[in-house]
């Protein structure tokens, strides 16, 4: 299975989104700083998710979340 999903960082006030094949791996690795991006951000946690069976359809789902502007992502939250 593919997913993408979004992370929140209260400390540095953003989020990120995603996608892997495993969120527990991927969430623990940019806690440990093994992303450049979300490396000295503070502490993420995950805040969405959504399960692909196709990698095509993850990608093009976190390409759409990549264009959304945080009001847009906020109500996305809300309805989840």
């Amino acid at each position: 299975m593919f997913y993408v999903y979004i992370l929140y960082s209260a400390e540095s006030d953003i989020y990120y989104k995603g996608y892997t094949t495993n969120i527990e791996r991927r969430l623990e690795e940019h806690n440990s700083e093994k992303s450049n991006f979300t490396a000295s951000k503070g502490v993420w946690i995950l805040v969405y998710s959504k399960e692909f069976e196709t990698k095509k359809e993850a990608l093009i789902e976190e390409k759409r979340l990549k264009k959304l502007n945080r009001k847009s992502i906020e109500r996305l939250l809300e309805k989840s």
